[in-house]
């Protein structure tokens, strides 16, 4: 079990940091969608003179945006920059967008920068410090550049050429459906950031600037599956679950937070096979319209998916969506009106399994989520509301106990931050359950508190009956 959630935590990671470098940046890739979508010739208001800025934009302010994200992850300011010098090298070295290639050379130059500062930095004489750090920074990414457009950029443009070749072959067999087998329980445990804008969003740009849009923009940030659960449980659901649904339902299809129906499925994990039947639905009938989108729908909100919907798409675009809610619906209700065990979390479950034992399980402790200790009230003064990106699941639950903490007259700054950004000086971190493992090895040090549900949790008024006294 350890070894299970070790592994998972892992993966977790690296999926924060794949994500980490598009998710900042995301805004850029929605500008240029909409400049796309708009100006380009077959757009909604053609013109040449604002049509000018797609091309650039594509192959060298986005790839740059990456790579200075991946270098500065790995080290703050002086990383990024390094990062994006880095960077330029691929992109120069080929003629097509070097998403994945500013991917890697990003973190390689924040992490060499990171090795050489380790070497030297100390050693630096007193006064010497700025001209150290600025040709230092200088010399290694005029060399990783170099280095870039001669070996790594050819490189990476082959493997892009055979991903895409690779994509286009699924497609054309008529397999893409199958691809939600993997995307849709993998969102569920978290890597929804890592599987979209880490992996199909570079991939899928490519493709919509070759053919004007792109299928693979969808598989992840179709609303529809998740819609389908949450609908069903507005209707078949019982207690709480049933009651916070149809918010939930609200924030997720209109605002785009798709981790709030993650602890729905979570809670009964035989809900996998909605979304996965919803999610191969959608993507069926999205291929029979031939269907995709311009640029990234970021948050997966309908409104944003219908922005970045080139013309000509929207009826395969919106059959796709509703398809894939109405196939999730059906088998979310199956599952819920034959299910005949009583929603609960995983504590509850755990803690009734040993009261029917009759007394306490080191098995179950491993299953329980563990407490730790809490700081005394007077050393709490930031309190971290921490996810995937940190934009959001997190945004909605500190908002949450913001208004909160403002009704009980009770002031502690609250905020909300990726996992791998937490502030060094937060002092209690709130995460959902099956993320708090990767906060705690971020920071060690804080309070950390778990919950089920960002949008619902007794944990907030337990916090603000906490303060207030």
């Amino acid at each position: 079990m350890a070894e299970k959630k070790g592994f998972r935590a892992k993966v977790q990671r690296f999926g924060s940091f794949l994500s980490g470098m598009i998710m900042p940046n995301i805004g850029a890739f929605i500008a240029w969608g909409i400049i796309t979508a708009l100006f380009i010739p077959d757009g909604w208001f053609p013109n040449e003179d604002l049509a000018v800025l797609v091309d650039p934009m594509l192959k060298y302010l986005l790839p740059l945006l990456i790579g200075y994200s991946g270098g500065r992850i790995v080290y703050d300011r002086r990383g990024g920059v390094v990062g994006a010098i880095a960077t330029m090298g691929v992109i120069a070295g080929t003629d097509i967008p070097m998403f994945l290639g500013a991917m890697m050379m990003g973190p390689l130059g924040g992490y060499l920068i990171k090795k050489i500062d380790g070497l030297f930095q100390d050693k630096i004489k007193s006064g010497f410090e700025m001209l150290y750090n600025n040709f230092s920074a200088g010399i290694l990414g005029a060399i990783l550049a170099g280095i870039a457009v001669k070996l790594i950029g050819p490189v990476v443009a082959g493997l892009s050429s055979a991903l895409a070749t690779g994509v286009e072959a699924i497609v054309n067999a008529g397999l893409l459906p199958l691809a939600s087998i993997i995307i849709e329980p993998a969102k569920v445990l978290f890597l929804n950031n890592a599987i979209n804008h880490g992996i199909l969003t570079p991939i899928g740009i490519e493709q919509a600037n070759e053919v004007g849009d792109s299928i693979l923009l969808l598989l992840e940030a179709n609303p529809g599956p998740g819609f389908g659960v949450l609908l069903a449980f507005s209707i078949f659901g019982k207690g709480a679950s049933k009651s916070s649904a149809p918010g939930a339902a609200f924030i997720q299809f209109i605002g785009g937070i798709h981790e709030i129906y993650f602890p729905y499925v979570l809670m009964k994990p035989a809900l996998l096979l909605a979304v996965i039947g919803g999610g191969m639905s959608g993507v069926f009938t999205l291929s029979l319209f031939n269907a995709g989108l311009v640029g990234p729908a970021s948050p997966g909100s309908i409104i944003a998916i219908l922005m970045m919907t080139p013309q000509g798409n929207f009826l395969g675009v919106i059959a796709g969506v509703l398809v894939a809610a109405a196939v999730s619906f059906v088998i979310s209700a199956l599952i819920l009106k034959t299910s005949k065990v009583k929603d609960e979390g995983l504590s509850e479950a755990t803690g009734k399994m040993e009261e029917m034992k009759g007394k306490k399980s080191s098995v179950a402790d491993s299953l329980k989520e563990e407490e730790p200790a809490a700081k005394a009230n007077d050393e709490v003064n930031k309190i971290i509301f921490a996810c995937d990106a940190g934009m959001g699941s997190s945004a909605m639950g500190a908002s949450l106990l913001k208004n909160k903490f403002k009704k009980a007259d009770i002031d502690i700054f609250v905020t909300n931050s990726a996992i791998s950004q937490i502030p060094d000086d937060a002092d209690l971190v709130i995460t959902h359950q099956d993320l708090t493992s990767s906060a705690e090895e971020k920071i060690p040090d804080a309070e950390h508190i778990s919950v089920e549900n960002f949008l619902n949790s007794p944990k907030y008024d337990e916090l603000v009956e906490r303060f207030k006294n």
